[in-house]
């Protein structure tokens, strides 16, 4: 993949979309700490405008899980949380793998590790288990070569993100909560769109390209698989308000 500066998106091409959504460092700047997030009151109004605008074809795919973007005020929007392992609808039980004893061997593993070390972080998931070295970057070595140890000890995937190593059970990223949500009501006969920033959102892209849809880079210029690009999470809102607001 070449890295090139690609052209802002249109916004036309939010008219029949089906709408797929990172949350953090896409909809929400990313913050030191996981919980340090804000929103802000416009997001969520404008979300809802959104989804009225495109017959209910709007999803948040996240590495969040479903409980936590639910306690972040998404519950009543569909939601693909854990990279693809975890779905849910709006008013509806999580469809989610059970959280396995691994994943708390690995959580033991990874506080053991961040016990003293100051800025390194432990965020508990519903069935992944999560280490942020975002306040203390000099741990990454030692931090990525504890958690592929861990991962092939317990048969785990390694999803690599921004300053963040997770461990989870495999078989699913974003590219196939892409692909699964694309059969379903109400993103079925949409145009799919993938908005995200990080490389965990690569297979978002591909997904929506592969249906006939494009992605949309958020960030500075990087090999991507994205055909658009936004430089910040307020150019994202800018985005999606003038996509909102649009007339047939």
């Amino acid at each position: 993949m070449l890295i090139i500066d690609l052209p802002p998106p249109p916004p036309a091409l939010l008219s029949g979309a089906a709408l797929f959504l990172d949350f953090d460092g896409t909809l929400a700047p990313i913050a030191d700490t996981p919980d340090g997030v804000v929103l802000g009151d416009d997001l969520l109004p404008l979300l809802y405008q959104l989804r009225t605008r495109l017959e209910g074809r709007l999803a948040i795919v996240s590495g969040r899980s479903i409980a936590t973007l639910r306690d972040l005020g998404f519950g009543d929007f569909l939601l693909a949380g854990t990279h693809g392992l975890e779905f849910a609808r709006p008013g509806e039980v999580a469809d989610a793998p059970p959280r396995l004893a691994s994943i708390d061997a690995v959580e033991a593993a990874f506080h053991a590790f961040a016990k003293d070390k100051p800025g390194v972080l432990v965020e508990r998931k519903s069935i992944s288990v999560g280490l942020h070295f975002r306040g203390a970057p000099g741990w990454q070595q030692a931090a990525g070569e504890l958690a592929d140890m861990l991962a092939a000890k317990y048969d785990l995937a390694v999803q690599r993100g921004k300053m963040l190593f997770e461990l989870r059970p495999g078989g699913a990223d974003k590219g196939s909560a892409v692909a699964a949500l694309m059969r379903e009501a109400p993103m079925v006969g949409g145009i799919p769109i993938f908005i995200g920033d990080d490389v965990t959102d690569e297979e978002g892209f591909a997904a929506a390209v592969d249906h006939g849809g494009a992605g949309i880079l958020v960030g500075p210029p990087r090999s991507t698989l994205a055909t658009f690009s936004l430089e910040q999470v307020a150019d994202v809102r800018h985005y999606l308000a003038r996509g909102a607001a649009q007339s047939d």
